[in-house]
């Protein structure tokens, strides 16, 4: 095999200033004018809805769009949290390439809090339970015809859970523990940093502890957030495995992410000296195996559900794949795994990064198309019809803007810190020549 030029000028020491390179500045301000763009777009798109759509869903739209970005927004910031978590407990070398990253996207919490704020005051729009609150107003609405009879049953025994009071203290509950620990584990790492390396064990073991208790709660309230946010969506549809569907998701995109920032930010210091090709390969790997896992998750719980064949069950599915929206789940699976899956498989394309960036933002993409899948069918007007109309078109410019909008904090948030720790245990093995066969 060739020698790699790349191990040959590889670096042993760390430049003097480790601070985000200039260009993140130009990320921030170009992110900023996409958010622009598309918000006027949006809102167009929102009264050419109203003024078009025989039932006035115009507005019904833009706010299920805007659960959409709420949750792809979420899943960045609450996962960047929990895969550093994770990091701290597993170690290795790839942790000094995405630890400042996923800092940067844990402190992004804030913005998606407020974000939520908005589905949560207009909670009428999206959830039937915050419409039918009592046993009365459930039985009218029967008798009306505005529901069906087992969406009146499931609104009556599932009301101690599915409520605005409960819906509203859960979740803030549930912004406050992942505040607590964003908060904790960036405080703790700018203390780590102003100490030497003596202190490594120490740290190594505090941080550990944390996140090893960091992990279980996340992934129990993760579940809660995901089935008030999302799955309450149709009173009708329950899953056993619909939260760690979600917490692979969040996997899923925030290594995705993490890679497509980790290569760019390797065009200029520090990380074009910490930027080696076996961890990059590494990382490749890494994803890979919550491609792999995402699916067979995803296509577990439908083989079950498909074989059981139970009404109750069934029609979730079945909402979601009658009446044109069979297009929409074909392209889920293409881009989701399909194509995903196809490209990590090579061994070469792990160790390419223009290759390796495209792969990343093909599986973003589907994680857009995921939440659209999931969202819009929970609605009358959407099961089982998927129609072209200007409301559709919001769940791109709603969802890109507030992406967008996240992606300039998440810039902002990446200056504030130095991006290598320099006291990492594996820093020395890192700025070490990697051997050509590698």
């Amino acid at each position: 095999m060739a020698h790699d030029s790349h191990s040959v000028s590889h670096a042993k020491t760390l430049p003097a200033d480790l601070s985000a390179p200039a260009f993140v500045d130009g990320w921030k301000s170009r992110a900023l004018i996409v958010g622009a763009v598309f918000s006027v777009v949006a809102v167009i798109l929102a009264y050419l809805g109203q003024s078009q759509d025989p039932e006035h869903l115009g507005w019904d739209h833009l706010l299920r769009a805007w659960t959409m970005g709420t949750m792809i927004t979420w899943g960045f910031a609450v996962g960047g949290l929990t895969l550093l978590m994770v990091q701290y407990c597993s170690g290795g070398k790839w942790g000094l390439l995405l630890r400042r990253p996923l800092e940067a996207m844990s402190r992004t919490l804030p913005l998606v809090f407020v974000y939520w704020v908005v589905t949560a005051i207009f909670d009428k729009h999206l959830y039937l339970w915050a419409v039918y609150t009592t046993k009365d107003a459930t039985e009218a609405a029967l008798n009306s015809g505005l529901i069906t009879e087992i969406q009146a049953h499931c609104l009556n025994f599932k009301r101690p859970m599915l409520n605005p009071f409960t819906y509203w203290w859960v979740s803030v509950l549930c912004f406050a523990i992942w505040g607590w620990y964003a908060w904790r584990l960036n405080t703790l790492a700018l203390k780590r940093d102003a100490q030497g390396p003596e202190t490594t064990p120490y740290w190594i073991k505090k941080l550990e502890n944390i996140s090893g208790l960091g992990i279980v709660i996340y992934s129990v309230i993760m579940t809660a957030a995901a089935i008030y946010w999302v799955m309450s969506m149709d009173v009708t549809w329950f899953s056993t495995v619909y939260g760690l569907l979600f917490l692979v998701e969040q996997g899923f995109q925030v290594l995705a992410l993490g890679i497509i920032v980790a290569l760019s930010l390797s065009k200029a210091e520090p990380y074009k000296t910490i930027l080696r090709q076996t961890e990059q390969h590494d990382l490749g790997k890494l994803t890979f195996a919550f491609v792999m896992l995402n699916i067979y998750l995803a296509f577990g719980q439908f083989l079950i559900i498909w074989s059981g064949n139970l009404p109750n069950e069934i029609n979730w599915y079945l909402d979601r794949i009658r009446g044109g929206w069979g297009v929409i789940i074909t392209l889920d699976f293409i881009f989701h795994w399909l194509v995903p899956f196809t490209l990590l498989l090579s061994r070469d394309l792990k160790r390419n990064k223009k290759r390796l960036i495209l792969a990343c933002k093909i599986m973003i993409f589907a994680v857009a198309i995921n939440q659209f899948w999931l969202i819009e069918p929970n609605f009358r007007d959407a099961a089982r019809k998927l129609h072209f109309s200007w409301g559709i078109l919001e769940y791109v410019a709603v969802p890109v803007a507030m992406t967008a909008f996240w992606v300039a904090n998440f810039c902002m948030e990446l200056k504030r810190r130095p991006l290598v720790q320099v006291n990492d245990p594996h820093l020395a093995e890192i700025l070490e020549p990697e051997h050509a066969n590698a």
